[in-house]
């Protein structure tokens, strides 16, 4: 029934003309995830909404790379945040030790709740894994690698196709190359899949996902070469466009969008050619044309990177990033 539910939702939202006037975004709560912490930094926050309320991911330790870097998880209830619990370690043995990355939340039709992270030196090095719960992240299952040397999704959420299918925005790192593709598995995360996508002249990485009408869908994507690029895709994810640029600046820095149940878009990315200081949140009606709606920091100085950004069964919108590296914060907007 939940499954039925969701996937009529989806067709709801996908067969509505898109909505083209400018919201004018209320910040309802503005706020850190927790105010002390076990570690020193923490970075790449990740959310979703489960039958309680919303759940939020990161990573946490000495700095990025350092072997005690673990997976936290903390969840927001009657407004208040719970004191992060770690949900996952790089512990191999007695004396092997990998930090971990770039955590993922997904909330799957049947109410398991999966954790997508990866695990190893370096991102040139790491490989997927996941961990999966039946309570709602109180308590999590052991690891279980991802098939067939894939790598799940990389930095932003998965999403749901009509068909019940998973995608995975992900992308592979090299000495040489930075390239963009998706996977794909069933709604049991069984039968995965990789679809390779011509990234063109683009150094392009973690890539998030938007819906259209017709069923047509949209990646946008990192870069090292100063803009966001983009694809699309007009079946199901089957095959994509050849990367192109968007209008959008990028300081070579995560993203992450969400397409609202209205078909209006949101991006939340760093408007700027250098540094990561100012963090802003863009519409669009059709995924081409963007504005900035709303400045969230704006400093000479600092680091306000790598958000996460998810519609709430509610109507409003929960935005995480990573601040200043020493905390999560965290804002429910009203678009």
């Amino acid at each position: 029934m939940n499954l039925f539910i969701s996937i009529l939702g989806l067709f709801s939202m996908l067969s509505i003309s898109q909505k083209t006037e400018r919201p004018e975004p209320i910040i309802l709560s503005s706020g850190f995830i927790y105010e002390s912490a076990p570690f020193p930094q923490c970075h790449a926050s990740t959310l979703v909404e489960t039958p309680s309320g919303i759940m939020a991911s990161w990573f946490g330790g000495t700095r990025e790379r350092n072997p005690d870097v673990s997976i936290y998880t903390a969840r927001l209830s009657n407004g208040i945040w719970s004191v992060p619990q770690m949900a996952a370690v790089g512990v191999k043995n007695d004396t092997l030790r990998y930090p971990t990355w770039n955590p993922v939340l997904h909330q799957k039709d049947d109410g398991e709740l999966v954790l997508f992270y990866k695990v190893g030196p370096t991102p040139r090095d790491w490989w997927g894994v996941y961990k999966t719960s039946n309570d709602e992240g109180k308590t999590w299952s052991q690891e279980i690698a991802i098939p067939d040397n894939l790598l799940g999704p990389i930095k932003d959420k998965a999403v749901r196709l009509a068909d019940g299918t998973i995608l995975y925005p992900s992308s592979f790192e090299t000495s040489e190359r930075w390239t963009t593709h998706v996977e794909t598995s069933d709604a049991d995360l069984k039968n995965w899949k990789k679809t390779a996508i011509d990234n063109a002249d683009f150094n392009a990485i973690q890539p998030t996902v938007l819906f259209h009408a017709n069923g047509k869908l949209q990646m946008l994507c990192r870069t090292k070469e100063g803009v966001v690029s983009t694809t699309w895709s007009t079946d199901q994810g089957k095959s994509w466009s050849k990367m192109e640029a968007t209008t959008l600046i990028n300081n070579n820095s995560g993203i992450d969008g969400v397409t609202l149940k209205s078909g209006y878009h949101l991006l939340v990315c760093n408007p700027i050619k250098k540094g990561r200081n100012k963090i802003s949140l863009f519409g669009s009606s059709d995924g081409i044309t963007w504005e900035e709606l709303l400045i969230l920091e704006d400093e000479k100085e600092g680091e306000f990177s790598y958000p996460a950004i998810i519609e709430a069964k509610d109507g409003t919108v929960h935005v995480s990033y990573t601040f200043n590296r020493v905390k999560v914060k965290h804002l429910q907007i009203k678009v």
